[in-house]
């Protein structure tokens, strides 16, 4: 009987001699489990503009140093295909606290040195946006950061930024891919010896040069320089946020900064928490438990490679109410905006950047200002590539980049979603209110009364494995080829297609959009509601996005359920 393409690789890997004792055992559970061999070995760990994410563990299909070192070789060789400046320029690799987050690092280093191209490590642990920041600050070619995020304990991944800081554009990312095609044994990859490598000059470690040169940069943003008497509460969550954030908050003026110490710790497993994600509750629970021990008036919290932020604030009641990413979003907007304008350092042609899944609530309260917001595909590449196009050009000046994941830039010396940047902004946005006799719970009621009462959901469904993407592909295609009509007792108004480019009217009119292409489907209710369906470009799932806007929270509330009543109705029909 001939054995599938799966089986065969298997028993390649299975034969392997110098396959690593921990990935030989894996294999040897799995001999004869079809199912598992399949989803293992179906494909190579897809690398696109958001790099690759996947479970650590034996297989094509898995992160392990061999498909490290097979991405790593593509890059090795897109920079050598760009020159000696790139060469010598360099690469700069940072990681997270993640399982064999290091020693991916160290691997990727060893791969891309033997070339002759120059690699900076980080000697510990540092966030994504520092590690942007570090690529800008040594003018290096190209950056790496080893993270899967906030996703589970079993999964890694590897991020890869162009010479801008930013996430890498697809052109860039297709040539990589093209280099990555080429190897055909992944176990002929060759590395090069660490030591060899230091003592050659083309492997270099950093770290306190890079934090005091961020830190620098970070008290730029500071607008406020009055009375910090805030007590806050934050967790790294297990992550690589605890040094750059607690020495933000220090440097801001905030010496009432207590620490979760059990989420301290920097352990791979994440035990504390189901998932190391801020947006979640769960993640808030022991900082909940703290703040309420010691009345704090803010709670902080960061995913592993600290490029998200959470924020919990509290209540009149002396609870703690966590903010959606599109409610600090709107904060921020406000307060930045407010004191940018009161300085009188409010430009006249600044903008906004958001993607197009967050809120319209952030757009509403900068038209009050009189300044724009443009929206981008999803993805902080797309925000960081406008900054950069805004700097080519002059055209507009930059303020304030965000997307309704718990991400947000400020400050332009890292072109990725900075949670230390958003950590101390809104830390002294809190003490900026406090002083005034306010609060960020009471300053967010003032602009829902004077903006409308604006609402999002998110909902994902989870669908791994071979299988699990092709389900999802046919949900998404069911909504292109066959979209809904009425949703929530309102009319399906316009449908816009990112993949084709293509806005539909309901009375049948097409006109075209101007954003890149991309698999996300957009649809406008009659009410001015709106929801979204896309597959997740790091993770197995399918996301659905639901925007309203009523006169009340009750309103609101009652009409996000009821869209995504319909919505799921409509996917399981």
């Amino acid at each position: 009987m001939l054995m599938s393409q799966s089986e065969q690789l298997f028993a390649q890997w299975k034969k392997e001699e110098g396959l690593l004792s921990i990935l030989q055992s894996e294999l040897t559970t799995i001999e004869g489990q079809t199912k598992e061999i399949e989803d293992r070995f179906y494909q190579y760990l897809s690398f696109g503009t958001g790099g690759m994410r996947g479970l650590i563990g034996a297989g094509t299909n898995r992160m392990n140093i061999y498909t490290i070192r097979r991405v790593a070789e593509g890059l090795a060789k897109h920079i050598q295909a760009s020159g000696k400046e790139a060469m010598n320029r360099g690469v700069v690799i940072a990681y997270d606290t993640r399982h064999f987050s290091y020693e991916f690092a160290l691997e990727t280093a060893k791969t891309i040195g033997k070339y002759g191209i120059r690699v900076y490590v980080f000697k510990e642990s540092r966030p994504t946006p520092e590690l942007s920041f570090a690529l800008r600050h040594l003018n290096a070619f190209s950056g790496v950061v080893i993270t899967a995020s906030h996703n589970p304990a079993a999964y890694n991944g590897f991020k890869v930024y162009g010479e801008d800081g930013g996430q890498l554009p697809p052109e860039a990312a297709d040539k990589i891919v093209h280099y990555m095609n080429e190897i055909e044994d992944v176990f002929s990859i060759e590395v090069q010896d660490e030591k060899e490598l230091e003592k050659a000059g083309q492997l270099v470690y950093i770290l306190e040069e890079i934090d005091e040169a961020y830190q620098e940069a970070l008290a730029t943003l500071q607008m406020y320089a009055g009375e910090k008497d805030l007590s806050i509460v934050y967790t790294p969550i297990h992550g690589s946020g605890l040094v750059p954030v607690v020495e933000g908050l220090k440097n801001f003026g905030f010496d009432r900064v207590h620490i979760v110490q059990e989420q301290a710790v920097q352990d791979s497993r994440f035990p504390t928490v189901p998932y190391p994600n801020p947006e979640e509750r769960e993640a808030f629970q022991l900082a909940i438990e703290q703040g309420e021990r010691l009345s704090a008036d803010l709670l902080l919290a960061t995913d592993p490679d600290a490029d998200r932020l959470g924020v919990a604030v509290r209540t009149p009641s002396g609870t703690y109410e966590l903010l959606t990413g599109n409610q600090l979003g709107a904060l921020l907007i406000d307060y930045l905006l407010s004191m940018k304008k009161q300085n009188d350092i409010l430009p006249e042609n600044g903008v906004l950047l958001k993607t197009i899944v967050t809120s319209e609530f952030g757009r509403a309260i900068a038209e009050s200002f009189d300044v724009e917001t443009m929206n981008t595909l999803t993805g902080f590449k797309f925000i960081s590539e406008k900054i950069a196009e805004f700097e080519r050009t002059g055209a507009k000046t930059f303020l304030l980049g965000y997307e309704e994941s718990y991400g947000y830039l400020i400050g332009t010396f890292a072109r990725d979603k900075d949670a230390v940047q958003a950590a101390v902004l809104t830390a002294e946005m809190a003490a900026y209110y406090k002083k005034s006799g306010s609060s960020l719970f009471e300053r967010l009621q003032d602009l829902y009364q004077k903006f409308g009462y604006y609402g999002e959901l998110l909902e994902s469904i989870t669908l791994e494995g071979k299988d699990g993407q092709a389900k999802i592909q046919a949900i998404i295609e069911r909504f292109r080829t066959n979209p809904p009509t009425e949703i929530a007792n309102e009319q399906v108004t316009i449908c816009e297609d990112y993949k084709i480019g293509e806005r539909k009217l309901a009375d049948g009119t097409v006109e075209r959009l101007t954003l890149p292409t991309s698999d996300v489907l957009k649809f406008y209710l009659q009410d001015g509601s709106w929801f979204c369906i896309r597959p997740s470009g790091t993770e197995p799932k399918c996301k659905i996005y639901i925007a309203v806007k009523k006169s009340s929270s009750e309103e609101r509330d009652a009409a996000l359920t009821s869209v995504l009543v319909d919505v799921k109705r409509y996917i399981t029909a």
